[in-house]
């Protein structure tokens, strides 16, 4: 009977990178993998993160078991408010997933009403008709696991984002062990993660970038700045453990970067020296040579600790001549412009930018295993069926090829978000389509609005609130501005002499307030005149209108 098949229904991450949700099915009883979400691409106007269609669980919400997380990365758990608020089902995660799980939820609100549930690696637990092994792996972030799931018909194996790393520095190494007694037994059906899936060889180890950046540190002589992505725990124990040995005090600067560390801390993954650190407000109270900063913002976002230390504009990071900047990660593609613009601006201000170009030596490792980690994983489990999983379409096709040419599957099957794949213990075969899609989150303001269409959303925004345009033209060689900012306010249906006026102050002030380096980055001043306008006029209109700020070059 159809009803005896097992059904994998992936519903995001299956021909993108980022929102990662894939739903299995047995009968009654569904069991979701991870609840990602994915960051706009630019032509988004107005929306904050994209999340995954969930309607085919609410459509069978009775029958959705929990949520079980590979880890924290947030294009696993970004999606997890969204999907709780709509569906609240228990949720299942290892220790150190969950505390980055909890500050989600608490900053929506939702904690209270949540059911987490600690995963321990090597401990099976029951869901229905599923029985769940966690399998440890190694990965850029700590305490992440495959997920093993005995099902009536096989063993599906699901891995998670990883690389293989036999000695990573917490320790606890990938559980090779565990992946070879499952091919032992025999593995249905492989699900496995797809990013690398272009690089030849192997991912070097997490210890690998150890001794490039020990080099870094004691040629420094002056301050500096190290940043990585908030959730490289292990890159942020290895930069304490340099600046205590290199006799550095550090100095921690960036929410994301503060959170990470103190959660870490409190989970057991970073034993800091007592004293070694120090408040943002002491860094003046020590000699260059002896501060470590560690700053958030390696991929150039516009507000980021990093990019305002670039134009001169942070409190406590300035950055002067001769100063090190470290960029201890990798390029991830789309933010390339932001990136380069931000290290332009670190260029001008005579520091010495060190960034993973391929010339700095290995500043930086990735934490998804390239090809020979993947031939090494399908040749341990021996699956029936292989499916890629994680990456854009043509990741997944390359992964499918190089499954298919070691001739230890029986069959690949190349899917994508919405498709239906039904198993049984000898076939595996594509069913059909369920809805999926994009859901777009705009968080601005204190609501979360789901932007049901782009298009019909922009016109009922433009329809309600307007548009204003502030125009700014500025001379290219100079910085200055060539005349009064001039605005122009469209469909705000509200009297709009004293509005412009005041408005007008509101650019001019911005602008008076911004460095000339601020003013020549359009990507920094259009979005601190954006952030200003908007909240001057919703202060004082209580409307919301499109702000679309236009430079002009003289």
């Amino acid at each position: 009977m159809a009803q005896d098949k097992l059904k994998i229904v992936p519903l995001g991450g299956l021909g993108e990178f980022g929102m990662n949700c894939m739903a299995i099915r047995w009968q009654d009883d569904i069991i979701v993998i991870d609840a990602g979400l994915m960051f706009p691409e630019e032509e988004l106007l107005g929306v904050d993160i994209v999340v995954p269609d969930i309607s085919y669980l609410t459509e069978n919400r009775e029958k959705v078991r929990a949520i079980l997380l590979t880890h924290g990365h947030e294009d696993h758990i970004g999606g997890l408010p969204w999907i709780l608020s709509e569906l609240n089902v228990p949720v299942y995660g290892t220790e150190f997933t969950l505390a980055y799980v909890e500050g989600k939820l608490e900053e929506h609100r939702l904690l209270d009403d949540a059911d987490l549930n600690e995963m321990i690696p090597g401990k099976r637990l029951t869901l229905g008709p599923f029985s769940i092994m966690p399998i440890r792996v190694t990965h850029s972030l700590v305490d992440c696991v495959a997920l093993a799931i005995h099902t009536p018909v096989g063993v599906v194996l699901h891995t998670g984002d990883f690389k293989i790393d036999l000695s990573p520095p917490d320790n606890k190494p990938f559980d090779l062990h565990a992946f070879a007694e499952l091919g032992k037994q025999g593995v249905l059906l492989l699900l496995q993660d797809s990013t690398n899936v272009d690089r030849n060889g192997y991912t070097p180890s997490e210890r690998a970038v150890r001794p490039k950046l020990d080099e870094i540190f004691s040629q420094t002589k002056k301050k500096l700045f190290f940043s990585c992505f908030s959730s490289s725990i292990h890159r942020i124990r290895l930069a304490m453990e340099l600046a205590h040995e290199h006799g550095r005090k550090v100095a921690i600067i960036g929410r994301s970067l503060d959170n990470s560390t103190e959660i870490a801390q409190d989970l057991g993954y970073l034993d800091v020296p007592q004293g070694l650190v120090i408040n943002p407000g002491q860094i003046r109270d020590f000699p260059a040579n002896k501060l470590l900063i560690m700053i958030s913002g390696t991929q150039g976002e516009p507000m980021s600790a990093l990019s305002r230390a670039a134009v001169n504009n942070h409190k406590f990071a300035h950055i002067d001549a001769d100063d090190t900047v470290l960029l201890s990660s990798r390029v991830i593609p789309g933010n390339e412009k932001s990136i380069y613009r931000m290290i332009d601006h670190l260029e001008r201000r005579d520091a010495k930018v060190i960034h993973d170009d391929g010339q700095s030596g290995l500043i930086h490792v990735s934490g998804h295993g390239s090809q020979e980690e993947l031939r090494l994983m399908i040749n341990l489990v021996r699956p029936k069926f292989f499916v890629p999983v994680h990456g854009d379409y043509r990741h997944l096709k390359r992964h499918a090829e190089l499954a298919g040419s070691m001739g230890v599957v029986e069959k690949t099957i190349l899917l994508e978000d919405g498709d239906v794949l039904e198993l049984d213990k000898g076939s595996a075969t594509k069913t059909g389509k369920v809805t999926v899609g994009r859901v777009c989150i705009d968080s601005g303001g204190t609501s979360t609005d789901v932007v049901e269409d782009i298009v019909i959303r922009d016109r009922k925004h433009l329809s309600e609130d307007g548009i204003v345009l502030p125009i700014i033209a500025i001379n290219k060689r100079t910085g200055l501005l060539e005349n009064p900012p001039e605005i122009v306010m469209r469909g705000m249906a509200i009297p709009e002499e004293g509005l412009i006026a005041e408005a007008r102050q509101v650019v001019q002030r911005t602008l008076e307030g911004s460095s000339s380096e601020e003013k020549a980055d359009y990507g920094v001043i259009k979005e601190k005149i954006r952030n200003d306008l908007k909240r001057y006029i919703q202060k004082s209109t209580s409307r919301r209108p499109l702000i679309m700020p236009v430079i002009l070059e003289i």
